[in-house]
């Protein structure tokens, strides 16, 4: 008996995964009315996700998720080896979110959608048979007139030449210390200072009160390091900061894409790929959750339209802005330090934060972009127009 003759349960739309992405699309669709008669099927390996991740995200005003932020600065500090920048940012604030918060917050806002059905399954396979998708779990197949996919796959990546792969990879410890060290009003957002050993490496520090903070050693790079690598480089730097005595209360790790790859052809009249797995992650930065909630709040529209699902993936010149950067780390990883120690002297925060924001115009990026070491930057150019 093939696929096609078993009945099994149809849905108009399939998500594939209960993270950032995934969450915040089940819940864009079930509050618009035009969706109201849409059946929505979301599946996740592990319905009880729990605290996973922090996002941070930079942002003028109130916002969308304003309800279930942990903490906010408004105070950034930049370092490399020979300079240090305190900056207020306003009126931009950094925020942040941990997982728990925004998982429990969400998934109670999807029960109260009808038309959303939420069940535990592992996805082992997804068919596009053209006029409909097969969704295949260990234990059951379903199938969708519409699949979103947010599983993530490196394979493809690492096969290809074209564009560069790197990592942004971390451990972070969530600490407690025994007297006061941390300015809670100030975000540590790229502490060059350390060691780079032949790669781009800073420190990120969010500080949660004086004696509280979330302390991460991060690499623009392509291969992770051992565990011990990154604890040593942390136990380093808290000791630089005269912080003998601490308690770690909570450990992350993690790993993101930075690639300008092109994600799309993946995609299909009935699958698109979305959050890290479509390609939604910044390329230059890795900053990931205010980007998917803008392309959510873009594909929503789209969806309305009922085009193809692989004509609403689009290049633009931020893209090629983040491949020039990233063919320059990939090939010479030490140049990050460089790069981002010179764009903090020479420009204000709030100027960078709207670039990477992917909101300025020509003029502006043009600014930016003087900012930054010429040299790389040109012949990173050349190489790109010329394929040389």
């Amino acid at each position: 008996m093939t696929l096609e003759t078993i009945s099994m349960a149809t849905y108009d739309y399939i998500i594939i995964g209960a993270g950032a992405s995934g969450l915040l699309l089940a819940d864009a669709l079930g509050k618009d009315n035009f969706f109201a008669q849409k059946s929505i099927l979301l599946l996740d390996k592990n319905l009880n996700r729990q605290n996973d991740r922090t996002w941070c995200y930079w942002e003028i005003g109130q916002g969308d998720f304003d309800a279930i932020l942990h903490k906010t600065w408004d105070h950034i500090f930049v370092a490399d080896d020979r300079f240090s920048k305190r900056t207020p940012i306003a009126p931009y604030q950094y925020k942040m979110i941990r997982a728990e918060d925004f998982y429990h917050t969400y998934r109670n806002k999807i029960n109260e959608h009808t038309n959303i059905t939420f069940l535990e399954g592992h996805v082992k396979d997804i068919q596009d048979m053209g006029h409909e998708v097969l969704v295949c779990t260990d234990s059951e197949t379903f199938k969708g007139k519409r699949i979103f996919n947010s599983i993530f796959d490196y394979k493809p990546l690492l096969k290809q030449k074209r564009y560069p792969v790197l990592q942004q990879h971390f451990i972070g410890w969530f600490i407690k210390t025994g007297k006061p060290i941390f300015d809670k009003d100030q975000a540590t957002f790229m502490d060059f200072s350390v060691p780079q050993n032949g790669n781009t490496r800073f420190m990120y520090v969010l500080p949660f009160s004086q004696t509280e903070a979330l302390v991460e050693y991060t690499l623009f790079s392509e291969n992770v390091l051992p565990d011990q690598e990154y604890e040593a480089a942390l136990k380093s730097y808290l000791n630089n900061l005269d912080c003998k005595e601490y308690e770690i209360l909570e450990k992350e790790k993690g790993s993101i894409p930075m690639s300008c790859y092109n994600f799309n052809v993946h995609n299909s009249k009935n699958i698109l790929h979305i959050g890290v797995a479509g390609g939604w992650a910044k390329p230059s930065s890795g900053y990931t959750f205010m980007r998917t909630h803008q392309k959510t709040g873009a594909l929503i529209p789209f969806l309305k339209k009922d085009k193809p699902l692989n004509t609403f993936f689009k290049k633009d010149r931020y893209w090629f802005y983040d491949l020039l950067l990233l063919d320059i780390l990939y090939r010479n990883n030490s140049k990050g330090r460089l790069i981002f120690g010179q764009l903090f002297k020479r420009r204000r925060a709030q100027n960078i934060l709207k670039f990477l924001d992917e909101k300025t115009g020509i003029l502006e990026d043009l600014k930016i972009i003087a900012a930054c070491p010429k040299k790389e930057f040109i012949q990173a150019f050349i190489r790109r127009v010329f394929l040389i």
